[in-house]
């Protein structure tokens, strides 16, 4: 997935730190041998280069993109799991980054031609589905990226696996996204710092991840920078742009990372006005930076506010 992965646990009698390390790494393979959209033998990746027609997929695979599917249709494609196209033309997936200006200043932009053009193949409004035969629609070039989900989800597999191995006390980080299970040795929590955006006005935040998880999406991450206009990996697919709403993170707690990590990044393609809205209707504890002429401000949903009280 291009990142790294840690886990603290407080093992069962019976087995040492080498199973877990061999059961977690094999977590991890099935996840990428199923998701990646880097690695051209991923289930993902040869769909993507699969010629027009109906392919018939794995069950896991099936699950996973039902579940990034619902996320859209609840999200109105806040949460898209078929910008992969979009996200190779803006530089941020597998092909690598944008070719550098004839100046040698900095990587060019796509023209409108090009955007328009990569829309075409985006969305997930085009995603057809032959639930009979568990076989996904490739129209021909549309490319499916379920990075928006597939590392939280990662996330909540190993705890899982963890879970079943006997080690309910854990623990699991991959690339910032955290679930935690049980308590320490001390009988204390899982105390995480969350994520916030440099320059953010609030205090440094702690959370407690007892049975929770917290995945921050931010505009900090993964940017270039072309005449002074920053461009982010976060892709609106509603504009075939990286977002520019003034959202700088958005940090979410929820029972699963998966949740969570897609939650993150559709609040902040929702925007600073939608995102906290549409995260306090759905009670999803939230926390938005927004970057405004008068400098950062920071704004929490009331079920964030609660979590906070709780923990106080």
């Amino acid at each position: 997935m291009g990142t790294t992965w840690s886990v603290r646990l407080i093992p069962p009698p019976a087995l040492d730190r080498a199973a877990f390390q061999s059961a977690i790494e094999d977590e991890l393979a099935r996840i990428i041998a199923l998701f990646s959209h880097w690695d051209p033998r991923s289930e993902l990746s040869r769909l993507n280069a699969a010629p027009p027609g109906f392919w018939a997929v794995s069950e896991p695979f099936w699950d996973l993109l039902n579940k990034a599917m619902d996320l859209a249709d609840d999200t109105n494609g806040a949460v898209d799991p078929a910008l992969g196209t979009l996200v190779d033309l803006w530089g941020f997936g597998p092909p690598g980054p944008r070719p550098l200006n004839g100046f040698g200043t900095g990587p060019t932009v796509p023209f409108e031609e090009e955007v328009e053009a990569a829309r075409a193949l985006s969305g997930w409004g085009i995603v057809r589905f032959n639930r009979e035969a568990r076989a996904v629609q490739q129209l021909g070039g549309v490319k499916l990226d379920l990075s928006g989900i597939a590392k939280g989800h990662a996330v909540d597999r190993v705890s899982e696996r963890l879970t079943g191995m006997g080690a309910t006390h854990h623990l699991v980080e991959i690339g910032g996204e955290l679930r935690g299970a049980g308590v320490k040795p001390d009988f204390m929590p899982w105390w995480a710092e969350l994520q916030q955006a440099p320059g953010a006005p609030g205090p440094r935040a702690v959370a407690a991840l007892f049975d929770l998880a917290c995945a921050t999406s931010g505009d900090w991450i993964r940017r270039y920078e072309v005449y002074s206009q920053t461009y982010s990996h976060t892709i609106d697919g509603r504009t075939g742009r990286p977002v520019e709403n003034g959202v700088a993170s958005v940090t979410v707690l929820a029972e699963t990372a998966m949740y969570a990590d897609a939650m993150a990044t559709a609040l902040t393609v929702m925007g600073p006005e939608e995102g906290p809205a549409y995260a306090a209707a759905m009670n999803i504890a939230a926390a938005f930076v927004v970057r405004t002429e008068g400098g950062m401000i920071e704004t929490v949903t009331p079920a964030f506010t609660a979590m906070l009280s709780e923990g106080a």
